[in-house]
């Protein structure tokens, strides 16, 4: 099979390097037992790049990642690049730059928990056993980006901050379109959560999903919720949803709220899609929900699940491989379930194991998967 699955690494900073080494060693894998070649370009972003380059991410690593089928990225940030005075030459600046020259628009993040870690979450095992939620966010748009924005100085000593909220049609219908397409390859459920009791361009969010759902999405069950009262539900009965399409502020609070529901975030993939081309094909980052990790860097610690669960994500989305996703989320499921773990998910009772030897274990159950 002839290497033309693009792929750009971009291990970036901290544990970085260390998770991602383990996605290397599944490509390999896949090379060697599926005859699925990638062809894979790396290079440096955020703080690597800044020490390398004086840049968070130059512009002949942004070239490489406009070429790419998908992008792999492992984590930026860290202390040793705090620099308040200049948020260019802060890691995060490469991340940012990425998502907008890649036109980047809905981050999804699944919210699963996995058998051998219900225990994990700080809810009840008999609410969230077997939850699998998709949190589909607007991630350009909204009171993020809005203008007008800022801080003036309106006189008697007061002061005034202001944001603006602000969606037109085609951003809130190109995301619902991305989360109701979604749900047609899993239990064909969406709720839109807004304020539409309160917001104008809530209200407006809600139109247009509507109408996009009559239009073109019947076969899809459609579900309205305030944001608030969606927060309430996910606590309270959270195995209801299936797909949770949302704006970018309410989809960063929400994302959040779910991520903790599943007990860590060394176990949460994400991926970031933009809108297809005339092939179908779209522009797509993924990474794990983690940071850097700084203070375990180098030490064979992180846990490389959300890494190698992200990269799981880009075969199925980037790639449509959907047979070989399900083998590495299968082989990841069945790990855990032997009593594997990385210290960020250690239990009593269980194998504490380092990131290689994590690896080394997924990489025996894909191999008894395969046979």
């Amino acid at each position: 099979m002839p290497a033309n699955k693009k792929l750009l690494f971009l291990p970036g900073d901290g544990i970085g390097p260390e998770v991602m080494r383990q996605v290397r060693r599944v490509i390999d894998w896949l090379d060697r037992k599926r005859n699925v070649t990638f062809d894979v370009t790396e290079g440096l972003v955020g703080g690597a790049a800044l020490d390398a380059y004086g840049v968070a991410l130059k512009d002949e690593t942004l070239a490489d990642a406009l070429a790419a089928d998908a992008v792999l990225l492992g984590a930026v940030g860290g202390p040793k690049w705090d620099n308040p005075s200049d948020y260019t030459k802060r890691p995060e600046a490469g991340l940012l730059m990425l998502r907008k020259e890649l036109g980047l628009f809905a981050n999804l993040r699944p919210a699963v928990v996995f058998d051998a870690l219900v225990d994990a979450s700080t809810l009840k095992p008999d609410v969230i056993r077997g939850l699998d939620i998709m949190i589909v966010r607007e991630l350009t748009g909204g009171v993020y980006f809005g203008e007008p924005r800022g801080i003036s100085d309106i006189g008697n000593g007061e002061r005034r901050g202001v944001n603006t909220q602000v969606y037109t049609t085609s951003e809130i219908r190109r995301v619902a379109r991305v989360a109701f397409e979604l749900a047609r390859k899993r239990n064909r459920k969406v709720h839109s959560m807004e304020k539409a009791n309160v917001m104008e361009s809530g209200l407006l969010w809600r139109q247009e999903v509507t109408k996009l759902h009559q239009e073109e999405f019947q076969d899809v069950e459609l579900h309205h919720m305030y944001a608030d009262n969606g927060a309430m539900q996910l606590l309270k009965n959270p195995r209801q949803f299936d797909v949770i399409v949302t704006d970018n502020l309410f989809g960063d609070i929400l994302s959040d709220e779910a991520a903790m529901m599943t007990g860590s975030l060394g176990m949460l993939p994400s991926a970031s899609l933009g809108a297809p081309d005339a092939n179908g094909g779209r522009k797509a980052l993924y990474e794990p929900v983690h940071g850097s990790a700084p203070d375990i860097a180098g030490k064979d610690l992180a846990n490389p699940c959300a890494t190698l669960l992200s990269f799981a994500m880009c075969l199925r989305y980037s790639f449509d491989m959907e047979a070989e996703a399900g083998m590495l989320e299968k082989s990841i499921q069945n790990v855990l379930g032997g009593g594997m773990r990385t210290a960020d998910i250690m239990a009593p009772g269980m194998a504490r194991c380092s990131t290689t030897v994590m690896g080394d274990s997924i990489l025996r159950e894909l191999d008894k998967l395969a046979s």
